[in-house]
């Protein structure tokens, strides 16, 4: 008996190679495990058994053949609501996207992932447009922690992080403007990466600009570089992509953190109040790369809270949103995205380049930062997950999410890769994230320093209480 459901997207397709299952098995193993936490969670807008059991026949033939179409066929993948994926509608969370309509077109992460032969279980729930740092929201509803369903999920990529960590599927695509792959994943307990801006192609263009990536939200470092490898695919749609990825995301993934300069910044200088819990699991795993021979030390990056700078791009990006919509319909909206609509349009042209001048900056300051060291290491978060349904913590004095996102939306403003690593859980048994940061195109050696945590132990936590899915 095997539980396939905990088993990585590398373990699932060794498995089919040696034909210990199939395909179809994982996929059914998947679909059992969404269906049974649907009710609890609320990962997913929408769950497609039909086809998914199709496309898993489809690369069963292919694996019984010795034909495998690409590196991650039949393995099981879900997709945020905000990329396109053909064959129903994208609602983007959000009353005011009508489901008619051909819906023809994957994005091109999507379509990468189909050219590889990827097996979609199903579409996860986003917030509004992606609008914020926990998932809910008038179309789908408030998705919960796989570890507490009392507790957020966080966002705004928060129904992929539960479905990976609830095992409904290894893989999924996230997007991340702010945080929104690294703020859920470091809830639920899972490994995700923001990428390097422009290496995942994104179509159609994000109305949050440049500051919006693509990035994949896996079991592990290895299930990201081996997702890495199929979604840089160059795709003419967007015309920010880089170029072509000059050999694997995979190639030297085990080679460790030996020689390599850490920064340690665990509070950014004292701007923020991390929770005991989480500094301690930060330390620990700082501890660890350097007992792996990294050069480690406390240091802070050289930059005050670019709070207001942020805002500024954000909100001017959710105006950009909903400009179209009558004023009746835009009643049906959030009323927190509303809110910020509204200040998002009363920004000036100059307000708006006066934030890019700081977000320019912010960067030159981060690539200076890097000419000394190789990876910034700070809590991804300086809380765990609070209550759902809810934008803050209850009496955290914070506004909106940024408030409690300090550790990761600066590196949206700058383009640098950045991941979430599950190193612990606090006194509630709830999920803490240790991210790491490098220069722009290193993201190879973001994935390298992770994998370095989870050979040595210090990565990766054991997987929320759910129902047995076992599948013989």
């Amino acid at each position: 008996m095997t539980e396939l459901t905990d088993l990585t997207a590398v373990q699932l397709v060794d498995g089919y190679r040696k034909g210990e299952f199939s395909p179809v098995d994982a996929a059914r193993a998947a679909l059992r495990r969404a269906e049974e936490t649907q009710p609890t969670v609320n990962a997913f807008v929408r769950i497609e058994a039909e086809p998914t059991l199709a496309q898993a026949g489809a690369s069963a033939e292919r694996w019984r053949r010795g034909e495998p179409l690409g590196l991650v066929d039949g393995v099981p993948v879900s997709v945020k609501d905000l990329l396109l994926m053909r064959g129903g509608p994208t609602l983007r969370g959000s009353l005011t996207v009508r489901p008619e309509g051909k819906w023809n077109e994957d994005a091109p992460s999507v379509a990468r992932l189909r050219e590889h032969g990827a097996v979609f279980v199903g579409r996860t729930t986003t917030p509004e447009f992606g609008w914020k740092g926990v998932t809910d929201g008038p179309q789908s509803g408030i998705t919960r922690n796989p570890y507490d369903p009392s507790r957020t999920s966080g966002g705004s990529s928060g129904g992929s992080a539960a479905a990976v960590s609830l095992g409904a599927g290894p893989l999924s695509l996230g997007t991340d403007g702010g945080g929104s792959v690294r703020i859920p994943a470091a809830f639920c307990g899972i490994f995700a990466l923001k990428p390097t801006y422009g290496r995942v192609p994104l179509y159609p263009a994000s109305p949050f600009g440049t500051l919006a990536h693509v990035g994949p939200m896996t079991r592990d470092a290895a299930d990201a570089a081996l997702m890495m490898d199929v979604i840089t695919g160059p795709d003419a749609r967007d015309w920010s992509q880089l170029g072509a990825v000059d050999g694997s995301f995979r190639a030297g993934l085990a080679d460790g953190v030996r020689g390599l300069r850490v920064a340690y910044s665990p509070s950014l200088g004292g701007q923020v109040a991390v929770r005991p819990a989480v500094a301690a699991a930060v330390r620990r795993a700082v501890e660890s790369l350097a007992a792996q021979g990294a050069y480690v030390e406390e240091a802070d990056p050289d930059f005050s809270e670019p709070v207001e700078a942020f805002h500024t791009l954000w909100f001017s990006g959710a105006a950009r949103v909903v400009h179209h919509l009558p004023a009746e319909r835009r009643e049906l909206l959030d009323p927190g995205l509303r809110e910020i609509c509204g200040q998002g349009a009363r920004y000036s042209a100059l307000d708006y380049l006066e934030a890019v001048d700081v977000r320019m900056d912010l960067g030159r300051r981060m690539g200076h930062f890097h000419e000394t060291y190789d990876l910034l290491v700070t809590p991804t978060l300086p809380i765990t997950a609070f209550e759902a349904g809810a934008e803050v913590p209850k009496g955290s004095g914070h506004r909106r999410w940024t408030g409690w996102t300090p550790f990761t939306y600066p590196f949206n403003l700058t383009q640098q890769p950045a991941a979430t690593v599950p190193c612990g859980v606090d006194e509630d048994g709830l999920p803490i994230g240790v991210q790491l940061v490098a220069a722009r195109h290193a993201d190879v050696l973001v994935l390298r320093a992770a994998q370095a945590l989870y050979e040595a132990g210090a990565g990766g936590i054991a997987p929320p209480q759910r129902p047995g899915a076992t599948v013989s």
